[in-house]
């Protein structure tokens, strides 16, 4: 049979009919997941935190945490890590799953029976956790109260009129969380600029929610700097001269000398000329910056891939280039200190640029450098035995039974507190077997 052939449906009924079975099974999957995080977070209450002395320094013992509203059962600090291992996500999406399945299962337990009842999707029951997980108890219980008796079931309530419903309970039950919720939305006005997401060509997407008065005078410098581009012999479209005022707009904010304090300056106290100061890592081989052939550069920074002659238009006349030593990341170096010294550390960030814990994709520049071996246990500071882990994850491999090895440059076997054995290559991870705790 074709991989495109479904059995016996040979009728656009029987097709129907089949579609509807597997969406209902795949019902049933995901909230067997989101039953089985109840199960986890059970059986791994505050209570099952073993007592430890301060640690030194500052990696902290495990904690117990609040994943869900207020009136769920704290849950330990790293359980989740190992849940995310075994579904294949991060730590962070494992703990939103464990804190959407105590709310709804505490808080929501209306909710929760239809959703058991299949009548209520998994995606709109988490949803409707994340929107109720800051309420009180007494405002959790109205919001599904009210929604298991209006038309029936959650599941026919629109998304808005749910979050009404929400808004209402907060501003009843919780009124100054209400008022606190208020000020938070006046002042959540925001600009992002999305480097971390550039594209091949080098073009990133901008956008924000601003104060009126300010993307009005926003827009004006903005329709201006198009105008004067186009009166300085542009023929780009309109959209193009826009976005290129926009960075001439910020270049020429960069021009002045910001730290002049106001009121102290005179007169005749003249701007200090600041050049422009972007700092991005890029990364070229020897066949990228051939002139015989076309080449990519990967910047580190955004983790994107970029032509070579965007690097050569950043590289204008008017930017500070350096250049830094080519690291051999082949090479082993060693010293007998326990602190990293920076170009090692830098060998570590460069071989393996994520977090080395399963699933993570913290950048390697934002976490520690970690020793594999601990240098206590005569673990040696050198390039087979470091690897960049994340301050949490960090803390989960010294406090908890989570060990790992480095079987490879930027290759790590990991083993979990319950025999789960994991392998994360270069930044990807896989699960390799699952075995008894006793073998």
């Amino acid at each position: 049979m074709a991989d495109h052939e479904l059995p016996e449906c040979d009728t656009p009924a029987a097709v129907l009919a089949f579609a509807q079975e597997q969406r209902a099974a795949a019902q049933r999957a995901e909230f067997g997941v989101l039953e089985a995080a109840l199960v986890w977070a059970a059986m791994h209450p505050a209570e099952s935190i073993s007592p430890q002395a301060p640690a030194a320094g500052w990696i902290f013992a495990e904690v117990a945490v609040p994943l869900g509203g207020e009136g769920t059962p704290l849950v330990a600090e790293f359980a989740p890590m190992e849940l995310g291992a075994a579904l294949g996500i991060s730590t962070d999406a494992a703990r939103a799953l464990v804190g959407a399945a105590l709310e709804l299962a505490h808080r929501l337990p209306r909710t929760w029976a239809q959703m058991r009842a299949g009548v209520v999707p998994v995606w709109k029951g988490r949803r409707l956790a994340q929107l109720t997980l800051r309420l009180p108890p007494e405002g959790a219980d109205f919001v599904d109260r009210q929604l298991a008796g209006r038309v029936g079931r959650v599941g026919k309530v629109g998304w808005a009129g749910i979050e009404r419903l929400v808004d209402h309970a907060r501003a009843v039950f919780d009124p100054e969380g209400a008022e606190k919720q208020r000020r938070e939305a006046a002042d959540g006005r925001r600009f992002d600029v999305h480097t971390r997401e550039a594209t091949h060509d080098g073009t990133v997407h901008v956008e924000g929610e601003l104060d009126l008065a300010d993307a009005l005078d926003l827009d004006t410098a903005i329709r201006q700097g198009a105008e004067e581009l186009a009166a300085l012999g542009s023929t780009k479209s309109l959209d193009v001269r826009r976005s290129m005022a926009a960075g001439e707009l910020a270049r020429r904010q960069l021009a002045f000398d910001l730290r002049i304090e106001a009121g102290i300056a005179g007169d005749g106290a003249a701007s200090v000329v600041k050049s422009r100061q972007v700092v991005i890592h890029v990364h070229l081989s020897a066949a990228a910056i051939s002139r015989d052939e076309a080449g990519i550069a990967r910047v580190e920074e955004t983790r994107s891939i970029v032509s070579t002659e965007q690097v050569r238009a950043w590289c204008s006349s008017d930017a500070q280039v350096v250049i830094k030593p080519v690291i051999d990341l082949e090479a082993h170096h060693h010293t007998d200190a326990y602190a990293v010294p920076d170009r090692l550390a830098e060998q570590t960030r460069l071989t393996q640029q994520v977090c080395a814990f399963p699933w993570c994709e913290r950048p390697a520049r934002r976490c520690d450098t970690d020793h594999v071996v601990a240098h206590g246990a005569d673990g040696p500071t050198c390039s087979c035995n470091l690897a960049p882990l994340c301050r949490r994850h960090h803390r989960a491999k010294t406090h908890t039974a989570w060990t790992y090895d480095a079987t490879d440059a930027a290759t790590y076997l990991w083993r979990s507190p319950h025999g789960l054995h994991l392998v994360k290559d270069h930044g990807e991870t896989r699960l390799v077997t699952a075995h008894p705790p006793d073998l």
